[in-house]
């Protein structure tokens, strides 16, 4: 009974230890896709954006602007403002990334604070300490961002 038991419990034991890089490795891929989101903007890498977000009806960005995009198709209106010569990237950073997996393994959800340091024109057009908030999906073997929020905490 203690040898069946001891086995047992190895190999419980090498079950976990063995999906734990794995889920590690998983976890690093969302980190580089949800930056991507972001980062695509320094060399203006539309393949690297478009292939970092739900390329369908279920895409769904909040920001704090008034317009909310409710799919992928309309991603694609922001591109002239992004493309632009007078919008330049200057750096990124994603502070405290959380990333939390559902049961299923397919989806996961995400938190950081966003630094998104931009120019339009020469003059600061950035979002410092925005929330950021997200759900991405594994389809076809790829990590996709399929819905985000971004916001800011309110000063009291």
């Amino acid at each position: 009974m203690r040898l069946a038991t001891a086995l047992l419990a190895l190999l419980l034991l090498t079950g976990a230890s063995s999906a734990a890089p794995e889920r590690e490795a998983e976890r690093a891929e969302i980190a580089g896709v949800i930056s991507n989101v972001i980062g695509w903007a320094k060399t203006k890498d539309l393949d690297l954006f478009y292939g970092s977000i739900a390329n369908d009806e279920d895409y769904v960005s909040v920001t704090p602007g008034a317009r909310v995009i409710k799919r992928f198709e309309d991603v694609k209106q922001n591109v002239p403002f992004w493309m632009s010569p007078d919008f330049k990237y200057v750096r990124h950073e994603l502070k405290d990334l959380e990333i939390t997996f559902a049961r299923c393994g397919t989806v996961a959800w995400f938190f950081c604070v966003l630094d998104d340091i931009n120019t339009w024109k020469g003059e600061p057009a950035s979002w410092e300490n925005a929330r950021w908030t997200g759900v991405v999906e594994k389809r076809d073997g790829k990590w996709v961002v399929v819905a985000q929020h971004f916001s800011f905490a309110k000063n009291d």
